[in-house]
């Protein structure tokens, strides 16, 4: 679970001369057949192991050691969630497998307890399944009772645990402890700096970024880079982040992860083609990525392919059942005049809320944002203040400025609305749905208090005017059912007035 001394670069082999990994003891080897024998031996082992905290070795995708796959696979899985790399599924299944037999035989093995829970806790990520999460934070409790002291790998494990579940005050503690014991190893800073940022805490989430990147380079900071930029508003630096990132990565899981991210900034920004082509490549690269599959429906929605939409939609929630792509889904469908099917996936988004809730996992946001549009506003407040208690985020701040307005208390929505788009606040984002949101409290409080026409227009017309626009600039394509509010709003809305010229005394 810990990683040793740091690996040179991004997390590559070291390398000499002509980019082989240098090996020991061939200055003694003879030349020919035998030595060729050796060295392709040699190779076959190396490619099958992985030493965590020293060099790396891995195999190029699909190719496979003589001799049996499972250790290579638990290895290279190993490495990965040490080292804070997204790992595919197959090799996360096998070094589950692999440490639960291992415990079988040695139950005090606290080490192996804290490996079994970091890779339980990236299942439960990649496959959404909440039960991961009670299975994960049972071998991590494990862990600490058989090493109550000095078991750094538990405890970062436990902030990562918290994180998913959306506990991020949680896993700041667990973070913290953990920093405590091991503030020089970098794998410390990444689930404290999703935590901070997680609670609204950007600029704490800054530092402890200065921190990690002092210690490491490589694209697991970079794409932790990335995010922190992004939620700053620094888009184009996230997307030179993730540029590279996916260019210095190894295994097809991690690069599929940081094209699926940069899809998504192109998506925030409107570039509905740049952002297919990514969630593509990472779909091709790792067809488990389903994250990505998720956003091609979005993005095939936008360019009006909306068989294919809702088929990679469809595909995406059937194995990974995010309540969040429930609610997409079920949008797109309403959208399109099914709304029997548009029910059918919002009943699913509850049950779904249910389940994860059931493992400690909060769905109170989502299902917030779901209620303040399809369901009970009042609840979606109720709901949301919750949230807000917990972790008063940019996207927290944004859903119950909704909320409340939705349920009639514009007033005080406006103040949660600004949170969430002003960067003095905190909203650095720059969010489409935020300016909406925004731009339709506005027109409905007039600045004064008076709904539309005349009112309006003269008190409230210029914020909301702004901030409508604002939205359809970031992103025009943003919502299937938001994108033609905003639109007939601002037509309602009607050109700003011509300010009277200076008084003519001749």
């Amino acid at each position: 679970m810990d990683d040793k001394p740091q690996e040179t670069g991004g997390g590559k082999p070291q390398e000499t001369g002509g980019g082989r990994p240098q090996e020991t003891g061939g200055g003694n080897e003879t030349r020919g057949r035998a030595g060729h024998g050796r060295r392709v031996r040699w190779r076959s082992a190396a490619a099958g192991c992985a030493v965590l905290g020293g060099v790396l070795v891995l195999l190029p995708w699909g190719h496979r050691a003589d001799g049996p796959p499972e250790p290579a696979l638990g290895a290279r899985a190993r490495a990965a969630v040490a080292g804070g790399v997204p790992a595919s599924l197959p090799d996360l299944e096998v070094l589950v497998e692999e440490r639960e037999r291992l415990l079988k035989e040695r139950p005090k093995d606290a080490e192996s307890w804290a490996v079994l829970g970091a890779a339980l806790v990236e299942q439960g990520r990649r496959l959404a399944d909440p039960a991961r999460y009670s299975r994960a934070e049972r071998a991590l409790r494990t862990s600490l009772k058989v090493r109550p002291r000095g078991n750094a790998g538990a405890l970062r494990a436990l902030a990562a645990l918290a994180n998913a579940r959306g506990d991020h005050s949680a896993a700041l503690g667990w973070g913290e402890r953990a920093l405590k014991l091991e503030p020089k190893r970098w794998t410390t800073y990444p689930p404290l700096i999703e935590a901070y940022a997680g609670l609204g805490d950007g600029e704490a989430a800054g530092r402890m970024l200065d921190r990690l990147k002092a210690l490491r380079s490589g694209p697991a900071v970079m794409a932790r880079a990335a995010a922190v930029y992004r939620d700053k508003g620094w888009r184009e630096d996230a997307a030179a982040q993730l540029a590279d990132a996916v260019a210095a990565s190894g295994e097809p899981a991690e690069r599929a992860s940081y094209l699926e991210r940069a899809g998504q900034l192109a998506w925030e920004r409107g570039d509905r083609e740049d952002a297919l082509r990514h969630f593509q490549e990472a779909v091709r690269v790792d067809p488990d990525q389903r994250a990505a599959q998720a956003g091609q429906g979005r993005a095939l929605a936008s360019l009006g392919r909306n068989a294919e939409a809702l088929s990679a939609y469809r595909t995406a929630l059937a194995r990974r059942p995010l309540p969040e792509y429930a609610l997409e889904l079920g949008e797109l469908y309403e959208s399109l005049g099914l709304r029997q099917a548009a029910r059918v996936h919002y009943d699913l988004l509850r049950s779904l809320v249910r389940k994860a809730a059931a493992h400690g996992a909060d769905g109170n946001l989502v299902l917030g944002r779901f209620e303040a549009d399809h369901g009970d506003p009042r609840a979606a407040v109720r709901r949301l203040r919750t949230a807000w208690e917990r972790r008063p985020s940019t996207a927290v701040a944004d859903a119950l400025g909704w909320a409340l307005h939705r349920s009639g208390r514009s007033g005080e929505a406006l103040e949660f609305a600004v949170r969430a788009t002003e960067g003095t606040h905190g909203g650095g984002v720059r969010s489409a749905l935020y300016a909406f949101h925004r731009g339709m409290i506005e027109l409905e409080l007039g600045r004064g208090g008076s709904p539309l026409p005349e009112r309006s227009r003269e008190l409230g017309g210029g914020p909301a005017r702004r901030h409508l626009r604002e939205a359809l600039s970031i992103n025009p394509y943003f919502s299937p059912l938001r994108v033609p509010e905003a639109k007939a709003a601002l037509e309602r809305l009607g050109e700003p007035p011509v300010e009277d010229g200076p008084p003519d005394w001749s």
